[in-house]
């Protein structure tokens, strides 16, 4: 849905999008370099030397410590705080929903901008209603600078606080590098002890934000047989759709609590429900796919995903990987992965098989079992057999193929990276 700068207003009043802008982001991992910021700190320069404020919130997510140390010494910041902008840590803040917002009430449309990376529904503010338009840094400032969406930098006029009719130029061409070098702290740095054996830590064992985690259990040696479908996701399904961030990453040192979060973005491609499926066991429809999952695993059985193209694409999350395999997944199958997510999958001891023929998707069915055959076999470039047990007592064999190195089948027998690296 990309258009121009010119087409912005006119989509805005064909569409009926709220043009009064609520808010105005940039920075976090993306689009937030020195040369970024420093194009975003020239218009802001201009602004504030003609007596131009933002009439919007502006917020700004520097792209590390570094940058943010370095725009401080350099000038940006100052730049963007002169026109109102509120510089904040260097994390991924309200990119990924750490963003509690006072002035906006869930339900409520309105629209927004930021250079994020990511803008479907509910992923900034978890407000399904927000409206949230993404650009580069210097047009998401310019645009706000105007406080609306139909407002068009290059060749509108702002008004400052005398009266006076201000144009915006074009931001200079910024240095991709500072001149100076990049601004060092370690102010967040905390030597760990020389010896670390005698270190203890202590969690509350009634905490809902902390818990010690367990290492997974190794793999038994044994096939996998006739495992139940937990999930066949239709379409896109990124690691949002798997381990939704917002109100959840509260619970990211907890992983029993985030795991309550698993795939509850994902389609189900039998029933077009998001986060919800079918108990093999109980038969009972329309039920959670976390419930179902813990369903499972206190029945002591393991359960398989089945997805679509670039599975677990989006950000690195480890918890789209490790609640998974906390609630008893053994396998994903996919047309294809996303190639972090599946190194993510391995690392955690769950096979990332692929399908050899891409239309084999089509052939799983909402109550299928799935075999996995041959794995104490397993190496690298050798595909693995699946075996397709049918509701009707109908059985396919289909061929799967993995990406697996020596060294990470190493870490699947081990149930972990982590637990292979323990032993060494």
């Amino acid at each position: 849905m990309a258009r121009s700068l010119s087409d912005l207003a006119s989509d805005v009043k064909k569409n009926g999008w709220p043009d009064a802008l609520t808010s105005a982001l940039i920075g976090s991992c993306t689009n937030s370099s020195y040369e970024d910021i420093s194009r975003a700190a020239d218009l802001a320069l201009q602004a504030a030397q003609a007596g131009v404020k933002m009439p919007v919130p502006f917020w700004i997510s520097p792209g590390s410590e570094q940058i943010y140390e370095t725009i401080k010494r350099d000038g940006q910041m100052a730049a963007l705080e002169a026109v109102g902008g509120v510089v904040l840590a260097n994390a991924c803040g309200p990119c990924i929903g750490q963003w509690k917002r006072d002035d906006i009430k869930k339900g409520e449309t309105n629209s927004i901008l930021s250079s994020f990376n990511r803008n479907f529904p509910a992923r900034n503010d978890g407000n399904p209603s927000t409206l949230s338009f993404i650009g580069s840094p210097e047009t998401v400032i310019g645009i706000a600078l105007g406080g609306r969406l139909s407002f068009n930098p290059m060749k509108d006029e702002l008004t400052a606080a005398d009266g006076k009719k201000v144009r915006l130029q074009a931001p200079k061409k910024a240095n991709p590098l500072p001149q100076k070098g990049f601004q060092f702290s370690d102010a967040g740095y905390v030597k760990p002890p020389e010896n670390g054996s005698q270190v203890e830590v202590k969690v509350s064992p009634t905490s809902e934000r902390l818990q010690l985690l367990k290492a997974f259990e190794p793999w038994n040696g044994q096939d996998f047989k006739k495992l139940p479908l937990l999930l066949k996701a239709k379409g896109k399904c990124t690691t949002d759709h798997i381990s939704p961030a917002g109100p959840w990453l509260k619970y990211r040192g907890h992983l029993d609590h985030i795991s309550d979060n698993m795939f509850t973005g994902a389609i189900n491609a039998f029933t077009q429900e998001a986060g919800k499926g079918k108990n093999l066991e109980t038969q009972q429809t329309g039920q959670s796919i976390p419930a179902i999952a813990r369903d499972y695993k206190s029945k002591g059985l393991k359960w398989i995903v089945v997805g679509d193209e670039n599975y677990g694409e989006g950000s690195s999350r480890e918890h789209a990987a490790m609640s998974p395999r906390h609630l008893g997944a053994a396998a994903v199958i996919t047309k294809s992965f996303a190639r972090i997510h599946e190194t993510n999958l391995k690392k955690q001891g769950i096979l990332p098989l692929t399908f050899a023929q891409g239309a084999d998707y089509d052939r799983i069915q909402e109550q299928d079992r799935l075999s996995l055959m041959g794995l104490k076999e397993l190496s690298p470039g050798k595909p693995v057999t699946l075996v397709v047990h049918h509701a009707n007592g109908q059985e396919e064999t289909l061929k799967l193929n993995h990406s697996m190195t020596a060294e990470q089948i190493e870490w699947f027998k081990a149930g972990s990276a982590l637990n292979l690296l323990a032993k060494t």
